[in-house]
């Protein structure tokens, strides 16, 4: 039986598979079988990393305004601080209260004077 080249679909799957790989090293980026084994554990590292990135930043957020608010004696902690916050209707973005928590910290403590003005 005489060898039968594959047609253009499967060529072009590999290409396409092959595209993503481009900058994997060595097997990984010269062997079909190996740069489909790579590619889908990379878009599974991806897909599960990306929720962790959001829970890491999230993380690190509450505790720069926790360091804050406990170091200027704002409230006692971090919790105590978004409750009122919530109770009184100032919503404020977790990242936006970090970055004024990191960049200006006297700005937490005049957020909170705020706060229990509207008390």
């Amino acid at each position: 039986m005489t060898r039968v080249p594959r047609g253009y679909i499967a060529q072009r799957r590999r290409t396409k598979m092959r595209s993503f790989a481009s900058n994997f090293r060595g097997a990984h980026l010269r062997l079909n079988r190996m740069i489909t084994q790579q590619v889908k554990r990379a878009f599974v590292s991806s897909h599960r990393d990306r929720g962790r990135q959001k829970r890491d930043f999230r993380r690190l957020w509450i505790t720069r305004i926790n360091a804050a608010t406990r170091v200027y004696k704002v409230f006692d902690s971090y919790s105590k601080l978004i409750h009122n916050l919530y109770k009184k209707k100032l919503i404020l973005n977790h990242k936006m209260l970090a970055q004024v928590a990191v960049s200006n910290p006297n700005n937490v403590y005049t957020i909170s004077n705020k706060i229990k003005i509207i008390n």
